[in-house]
């Protein structure tokens, strides 16, 4: 093991991101299990914490295909090659849009309890999450982010594989990963406590966080 918890990995991020210290950085995370590290982060850089959630638009009968991902604050990234070479039609894509929308705003929801997302235009952006596998869910985050105007964009996890690191580095300005283990074996192999983080645990910790800032 690593990391005793998801605090140990984000106390140990922060030391490393210490360099975006300052007002003009905010911290997002995807939650739920971004929401422990990237508190530990936004609370040793005295910066804002919010969620960012992600919701894959599935392809009909093969969900594991992505066509594309909307994400917080209605952005939405599509792969149109992928929707062309199987024959999505657009009403097909607005039916499955709408669906998972609906699924992401009750999230954000859960999350926020109707306080409005951050503003990151012109900021320095940290997208946090409890680490890497495929690195989807942090590539359509970083594309969909991208369209709201942050000035810079870092990726900042605890573990990853090499080869998904490769990827997301060529989407970002700076990406920090603590620890690149071989055989990867999957992202709780490397924490002593990878327990599931309830909605109610995320809602505590942002109001912790933005209160400490003076944001909430």
């Amino acid at each position: 093991m690593i990391f005793r918890d998801r605090a140990d990995a984000g106390r140990k991020l922060a030391a490393r991101l210490a360099p975006y210290a300052g007002g003009n950085t905010r911290v997002l995370a995807l939650p739920r299990g971004g929401v422990p590290v990237g508190y530990e982060v936004a609370r040793a850089l005295n910066a804002p914490l919010d969620v960012f959630v992600v919701r894959k638009i599935g392809a009909p009968g093969r969900e594991e295909l992505a066509l594309g991902a909307i994400a917080s604050g209605g952005v939405r990234v599509f792969n149109e090659q992928t929707i062309v070479e199987l024959g999505v039609d657009s009403q097909t894509l607005d039916a499955i849009t709408e669906s998972e929308l609906l699924e992401l705003q009750r999230r954000e929801e859960a999350y926020r309890g109707g306080l409005p997302a951050h503003d990151v235009e012109n900021r320095t952006v940290i997208l946090v999450d409890d680490g890497l596998a495929t690195g989807a869910s942090m590539h359509a985050a970083i594309l969909a982010l991208r369209r709201r105007g942050p000035s810079a964009i870092v990726a900042a996890v605890p573990v990853a594989p090499a080869d998904t690191c490769v990827m997301l580095a060529r989407y970002v300005d700076d990406l920090v990963v603590l620890a690149l283990p071989q055989p990867f074996r999957g992202v709780g192999a490397w924490y002593a406590d990878f327990a599931q983080i309830s909605d109610e645990e995320v809602r505590a910790l942002l109001r912790e966080a933005n209160a400490a800032v003076g944001h909430s």
